[in-house]
């Protein structure tokens, strides 16, 4: 494997701009702009693995199934498949739009999506304590019958109705990472772990069944960076750097981060918050614990210039 190894974990923002472009071209033209910013770091020579978020994707397939559901009668889409599903749609935006970026710069690597499943723990304790929303909104009336006729886990959402709440248990292993492997020493670049993975648990005879939960995607890329023997993983958000005390007055932004340095501001619990840039953190650490030579935490549009030492907020040990 090349020494040049990097796995990207891309955002929301990379395939969803904002409320009022997110329809399926409207993806496709962030995917593209997106695509072309990882192109250019291809270029320079980095063989790649892309890992990318689905929850807008997933919610949307949610909300379809529901309607045709009540509507139509049709059967319902379960989670695992809705994962599966947006990591074949979203893999093939990415797929086209890398390639036509090579074809245009003349550069000779072959792209594949690769429907990927991630390992969870049975016994992983988010499972007693579900916290993910998704799907639509829904009455008490129907909130109760799926609590007792489906075992869904639901809450009340801030007075604007229930929700069904899923796990988002931590991931153990990429099962398909002999494969991501065996591609990318071929020189392929590889689109992988798509919202983290198809959360999926082993029997005791290591047989596999998909399970509704949720996996933090850049804890996924992460892993799957720490499997590979990456030298690099990216996590591509909304922001150009870190910030401690975000949005806040004394707000300060951040070029460089050691290991102890990022477990010190997450130990304070006050610079990064849980459901947005914590976890960020948290994969960075983990990949750069289990070996890794550097992690940077950027947008899109300057992942080249964060590559140069320019802009974005990287972290070694």
């Amino acid at each position: 494997m090349t020494d040049k190894l990097a796995v990207i974990a891309i955002g929301g923002n990379s395939l969803i701009a904002d409320k009022q472009h997110q329809s399926i071209p409207d993806q496709y033209q962030a995917a593209k702009d997106t695509c072309e910013h990882i192109a250019d770091m291809i270029e320079q020579g980095w063989t790649v693995a892309i890992g990318h978020g689905n929850g807008p994707q997933v919610g949307f397939v949610l909300r379809r199934s529901e309607i045709a559901h009540r509507v139509e009668g049709l059967h319902e889409v379960p989670l695992d498949v809705c994962g599966a599903d947006t990591q074949g749609a979203t893999g093939y935006s990415l797929q086209q739009n890398l390639y036509n970026e090579f074809v245009k710069r003349g550069i000779n690597k072959p792209v594949a999506t690769i429907v990927t499943q991630t390992e969870v723990d049975r016994a992983d304790p988010a499972f007693k304590n579900p916290t993910k929303p998704i799907g639509g909104f829904m009455d008490a009336d129907e909130a109760q019958s799926r609590r007792e006729n489906d075992s869904w886990d639901v809450v009340e959402d801030a007075g604007r109705g229930w929700r069904r709440v899923v796990p988002s248990p931590l991931p153990k292993r990429v099962v398909e990472e002999p494969a991501i492997h065996n591609l990318m020493e071929a020189g392929m670049c590889v689109i992988t772990v798509g919202g983290g993975g198809i959360p999926v648990v082993a029997d005791d005879k290591g047989q596999l069944e998909g399970i509704a939960a949720v996996i933090d995607k850049d804890y996924a890329s992460a892993l799957l960076a720490s499997s590979l023997g990456a030298e690099l993983l990216i996590i591509s958000t909304a922001v150009e750097k870190v910030a401690l005390s975000f949005g806040k007055p004394e707000q300060r932004w951040l070029d460089t981060m050691t290991v102890a340095e990022a477990k010190g501001y997450l130990a304070e619990g006050t610079h990064f918050a849980k459901g947005s840039m914590a976890p960020k953190i948290q994969a960075c650490i983990n990949f750069l614990e289990q070996g890794g030579k550097r992690a940077i935490i950027t947008n899109p549009a300057n992942i080249s210039r964060a590559l140069r030492g320019e802009t974005g907020t990287s972290i070694t040990n």
